[in-house]
């Protein structure tokens, strides 16, 4: 016969023929106090000796529950690493438990773990359930040989609040093997990782999603350009101002020696060769020209076209202005043997050019030119803007090469508000920062013939979606991704990054310092990085030497790894993806791999099949990490 802690407490553990004596000892009349002792002392050691037996079996219960309740939780925690699958999860508790609970008076140990899957509002949860019995040492006397005891514990998934940024590889080869279709499918797709991390979502804002598709560049938003975080000095400067290009051995443009003799009807000063670019018909054209224009609205206008270094356009011209009065000359160039005169459609020296002397002695005189750079601004400017309002009042912009101090006053032949969003990487070391102070360089990334962020573009590159729990909006921001562009993971990963940073360009959701936050990074690309803002690291094909994109980035996963929260928990847990369906295959990527918070947290593919199993088992893993006692 068994009891139970309650059935102990209840006082009806006397035996029938021990009621009866004491019922006969109550009418009875003749006695002593010794016999009165000797009956009464049967049910006052009963009732001591069920306290001594209920002390011990809450003693036994408490030591299970605290056992079941590290037990539920450590359970929990491997789901959450992946470590373990929900099949698992009863036969782990059992041996958590066995190391765990010391009690040995317990006997009859029956343990139990079971994981229920979420759906709608309810949340996951693991729960651990232990029953057990002890011995009794003194109401065995009354027929009670034992005494039952259960209890339980349950974890409970989404206490915890999340912020996952998608750093999204939108390269061109990403049209490749139907990569991008997969990636669609596998995080706006039904059942994809939007909707496993929505269904965690009790309230709005529990979770938040940003969207970060990269190519060489992100894209932030035209309707951006008024913002102080943007550094507009790459946007408004010729080509002969651009510190990106004089990074690393340079392709900064320099001005011919015959700089000052071109103008009207002389062939255009550049080529790839000594700049990187050619001249443009107008401002902003994308119409090819060998001389410079002598007639129509842009007559003398020197206008770059778009840089095949650096895969960028710029955002202005100059505009030649003669400076001696009608056939007069004036020497343009003396002091070496490379002086020339600037050449006509004939292959002839311009109208009233002429050289003397040799080598060192040698001269050239004839008409002579200002060139006005159309942008009017100045070197030093972060975050200045032109709308093209009020010219006169703006400074000017002012080169360090003699005799081209600017002079502009007419309006901006690109005002800003044509921006079309793209931004690039920051000026170094701020690249691999979490930095929100430091603004960030409009760009007009130009590559294969297309402006891979204007909106009117065939495959344009996307703008960025900051964190939302707009499932919705989310999904159709994914499902409009296209292949474009070349390869710059560390852009990508910056800027998701910032998605998380509160105060940030992208006004990301104060957190509340009384709660619990789980940021997490996905970066997922099918290809080596190959350019980034600075030209000499790479060409859009391939890196240079010593792969300097690689280590900047590396630097900024290394910083990322780093950072840490008031408890000195890393803050950001990262999970990077590569997909290598490549013939031949790509080497793997070490900065992606390395730039995982874990080993585990790497994945290398190699068919596009894979992106969809790969995004379930993340989302997986983010819906077990939500885990709180």
């Amino acid at each position: 016969m068994t009891t139970t802690i309650g059935d102990v407490m209840r006082n009806n553990f006397m035996p029938p023929r021990l009621k009866d004596a004491a019922r006969r000892f109550v009418r009875a009349d003749q006695g002593n106090i010794a016999v009165m002792f000797g009956i009464a002392l049967v049910p006052l050691l009963s009732f001591v000796g069920a306290a001594v037996d209920y002390s011990r079996a809450l003693s036994a219960r408490s030591s299970m529950q605290a056992a079941l309740d590290s037990t539920a939780l450590m359970v929990a925690k491997d789901l959450a690493a992946g470590t373990i699958t929900s099949s698992q999860v009863n036969t782990k508790a059992q041996s958590y438990f066995a190391a765990l609970f010391t009690n040995k008076e317990t006997q009859n140990l029956g343990i139990t773990g079971t994981y229920t899957a979420g759906s709608g509002s309810q949340t996951s949860t693991v729960q651990v359930n232990g029953s057990g019995s002890i011995t009794t040492d003194f109401i065995r006397v009354a027929g009670f040989p034992t005494i039952n005891f259960n209890t339980s514990s349950t974890t409970t998934w989404g206490n915890v609040k999340m912020r996952v940024a998608l750093a999204l590889d939108n390269t061109g080869s990403m049209a490749q093997s139907g990569k991008i279709t997969a990636l669609r499918n596998a995080v706006a797709g039904s059942g994809g990782l939007i909707d496993q991390l929505s269904a965690l979502a009790k309230n709005d804002g529990d979770v938040y999603i940003s969207v970060i598709p990269f190519a060489k560049v992100v894209n932030v938003g035209a309707s951006n350009y008024n913002q102080s975080w943007i550094d507009w000095h790459d946007w408004l400067s010729p080509p002969t101002d651009q510190p990106a290009n004089a990074v690393g051995g340079g392709t900064q443009a320099t001005l011919p020696i015959n700089w000052h003799a071109a103008g009207p009807g002389a062939k255009c000063p550049f080529t790839n060769s000594n700049g990187g670019f050619t001249c443009t018909t107008g401002p902003n054209s994308e119409t090819s020209t060998n001389y410079i224009p002598s007639s129509g609205t842009y007559s003398g206008y020197i206008c770059p076209s778009a840089d095949a270094n650096s895969h960028t356009k710029y955002n202005g011209c100059w505009v030649s202005t003669q400076v001696t009065s009608g056939n007069n000359t004036q020497t343009f160039c003396s002091g070496s043997s490379s002086c020339a005169c600037p050449v006509d459609s004939s292959g002839s020296a311009v109208s009233g050019c002429s050289c003397t002397g040799n080598g060192s002695s040698k001269a050239c005189s004839g008409k002579v030119y200002s060139h006005d750079w159309t942008q009017p601004t100045v070197t030093s400017s972060v975050g200045f803007k032109d709308t093209g309002t009020s010219p006169a009042t703006l400074n000017k912009w002012t080169p360090t090469a003699a005799m081209v101090a600017n002079n502009w006053t007419g309006a901006s032949t690109n005002p800003t508000n044509t921006w079309t969003g793209c931004v690039a990487d920051r000026d170094q070391p701020y690249d691999v920062t979490g930095n929100t102070a430091q603004p960030f360089p409009a760009n007009e990334y130009y590559e294969n013939s297309i402006a891979y962020c204007d909106s009117n573009a065939s495959n344009p590159l996307k703008p960025i979606i900051p964190l939302s729990y707009n499932w919705s909006a989310l999904k159709t921001a994914v499902n409009a991704m296209q292949p474009t562009g070349g390869t710059n993971q560390a852009v990508g990963m910056a800027w998701a990054w910032q998605s998380l940073l509160p105060g940030g360009p992208l006004n990301a959701p104060t957190e509340d310092g009384n709660t619990t936050y789980n940021r997490v990074i996905i970066l997922l690309s099918d290809g080596l990085n190959t350019e980034d803002r600075w030209p000499a690291y790479g060409n859009g094909s391939s890196q240079a030497s010593g792969n300097p994109i690689d280590v900047r980035q590396a630097q900024l996963c290394t910083n990322l790894k780093n950072a840490t929260d008031a408890k000195g928990n890393p803050m950001y847990t990262i999970y990077t993806i590569q997909v290598n369906t490549s013939s031949p295959a790509d080497p793997t990527s070490t900065v992606l791999q390395n730039c995982a918070s874990s080993s585990d947290k790497f994945f290398m593919l190699t068919s596009s099949s894979q992106i969809l199993t790969t995004f379930n088992t993340i989302g997986t893993a983010l819906s077990k990490l939500r885990v709180a006692m």
